[in-house]
């Protein structure tokens, strides 16, 4: 999807376009999208650097007393915002990173963090890391009011048409909009659970991708409205049926720009480097739940009977495991994350599995063995004779978990570390301290 542009040309660009208005968009710790916006005549103003925010007021960032931060814009990502053009005109976008006034990267900047990590990777041989992400959501109705409900829009399971499909039309103008300003749409479909939808589009390199859903999820949910609907990546909103996953795709790239997973002598065509990739994501996994499952409701999708996986383990063609292996070889071998669910900050996401996949590589883990057994079949003592783990059971755990572990902290630096840890141990003390609508259904009437 990226373009490559100057100043120039984005100056040029902005003015045959009639783009009147600008979003210097950057991500916050939560994942949240947050922007300053400006009118196009500070536009060159914003492309030298010299827009300024306070960081104060941003969840994560800095104290009061450090306030002013200034976004440097990624010039590549300049995009018309097809969706949202005005009487007056149009408007544009840009992605910014964080820097501070001294003019270094902000080490609370996610999106400036994992270019930090992705030079570890380019310093151990490889030029990237292809991601393609899997993305679902579920598709809600709202009242007359505009108030979000839990209605979902059909009742309708995997790959249905419509009328049993009641969100076709939505999800094919979500598509068609995607394609407008710029991405190579690969799939759309229903997903398993009633209104729940799953679209895909094109891999890309690290940084690119983690930009690349973040604008899917801005145009799912703007297109989503416009069809009256709210769109949500909650990883579990509705109970007894399936959650939302971001299946993660994750091939690195060597620096003749092979697929340095792929070993067509291998009985199962991967290569040692890919192999002490695994071994290091599922050494790391527990601890870095915490950063890919990041929220309560997370742990209510991370449980048996829902097709998400409970287990660290790795298989060929077992979907009962946390990483599978796709039948495809050559170029398009790839590993697919199967924890990671949509409430994620994709940058931090990625920067800690970045990182544990690294460290599997450059310490040499010892392997870790498949397994092809059907994991949600065998008891708690079966899976503990095959040395498998079980993935953390709450919010509470993974941050604790995550405490214990070195290589995943220093991926994320120790600003990140210190805030994560402060909002999610604050997130889930808020939770424990709620009472639920279950809690009254089950003991009001009977204590």
């Amino acid at each position: 999807m990226m373009n490559r542009y100057s100043k120039e040309e984005i100056l040029r660009n902005a003015k045959e376009e009639n783009v009147r208005y600008i979003r210097l968009m950057f991500t916050d710790i939560n994942g949240t999208i947050k922007s300053v916006e400006i009118p196009v005549c500070r536009l060159e103003t914003a492309l030298d650097g010299k827009v300024m925010f306070d960081g104060s007021s941003i969840e994560g960032f800095v104290r009061i007393m450090e306030a002013d931060m200034y976004l440097k814009p990624d010039f590549n990502t300049w995009l018309i915002l097809s969706w949202e053009e005005t009487v007056y005109g149009k408007v544009a976008r840009l992605i910014c990173d964080v820097y501070t006034p001294d003019g270094k990267p902000s080490s609370a900047d996610p999106r400036g963090n994992l270019k930090r990590v992705a030079k570890k990777m380019e310093a151990l041989g490889f030029s990237t890391l292809n991601i393609g992400f899997e993305p679902e959501f579920f598709l809600l109705k709202l009242t007359e009011n505009g108030d979000i409900t839990l209605n979902v829009t059909d009742q309708g399971g995997y790959f249905d048409l419509s009328p049993i499909d009641g969100a076709g039309d939505c999800r094919r103008d979500i598509v068609l909009e995607l394609e407008r300003i710029g991405f190579t749409m690969e799939a759309s479909h229903h997903e398993v659970a009633p209104g729940q939808n799953e679209i895909n589009f094109h891999f890309s390199n690290i940084i690119e991708a983690c930009d690349n859903v973040q604008t899917f999820k801005l145009v799912v949910k703007n297109i989503a409205r416009r069809h009256g609907l709210h769109a949500t990546f909650m990883p579990k909103p509705i109970a007894n049926i399936n959650g939302s996953g971001m299946h993660t795709n994750c091939s690195l790239v060597d620096m003749a720009g092979n697929n340095a997973f792929y070993d067509p002598n291998d009985p199962l065509g991967l290569s040692l480097t890919c192999r002490k990739w695994i071994t290091g994501i599922l050494t790391h996994s527990r601890h870095f739940c915490a950063i890919t499952n990041p929220t309560v409701n997370s742990y209510k999708r991370l449980v048996p009977g829902y097709e998400a996986p409970c287990y660290v383990s790795w298989s060929e063609h077992n979907r009962s495991v946390m990483i599978r292996i796709p039948a495809t070889r050559g170029e398009t071998t790839r590993t697919e994350i199967r924890s990671v669910d949509t409430s994620a900050n994709p940058y931090l996401a990625m920067a800690v599995i970045l990182a544990a996949g690294l460290d599997g590589i450059e310490n040499d883990l010892s392997l870790i063995s498949p397994i092809n057994e059907n994991l949600f079949a065998l008891t708690s003592k079966e899976r503990q004779a095959l040395g498998v783990a079980n993935l953390p059971d709450n919010l509470k755990e993974a941050v604790d978990l995550f405490q214990e572990d070195d290589v995943i902290q220093s991926a994320l630096g120790a600003h990140i570390s210190k805030k994560f840890i402060e909002l999610k141990t604050q997130e889930w003390d808020e939770f424990r301290k709620a009472v639920t609508e279950w809690e009254i259904k089950r003991y009001i009437k009977v204590i």
